[in-house]
């Protein structure tokens, strides 16, 4: 059974120029970055003003980060596995656990 959720792939060029697939790469890369450091900004920010101009940029980050995704998922360089419903539960179990522990 073929668990994989997938699109056809896009071929690209190989060698030592850079082709689309690294440019995506690079830049969702540097979008989950940036991501990242938003986060730890608006946690910093040391009023509310500031906070919410690091929000809308934060916001406006993550949505080209989610478009670049998405775009790479449509060309096929990226693979998504189905997760098996024992998985989920496990991990439920297990996240539901640590959780209760938390609180005690």
């Amino acid at each position: 059974m073929n668990n994989q959720i997938k699109n056809p792939k896009t071929e690209v060029t190989n060698g030592m120029n850079l082709n689309e697939k690294d440019y995506l790469n690079s830049l969702l890369s540097c979008l989950k970055d940036m991501e990242k450091n938003y986060t730890i900004a608006m946690t910093e920010a040391s009023c509310e003003s500031l906070y919410q101009q690091h929000l809308e940029t934060f916001l406006r980050i993550a949505d080209l980060q989610r478009e670049t995704y998405e775009l790479m998922f449509q060309m096929g360089w990226y693979i998504l596995e189905k997760a098996d419903q024992k998985k989920i539960q496990d991990k439920y179990s297990t996240l539901n656990q640590e959780f209760t522990d938390l609180k005690s």
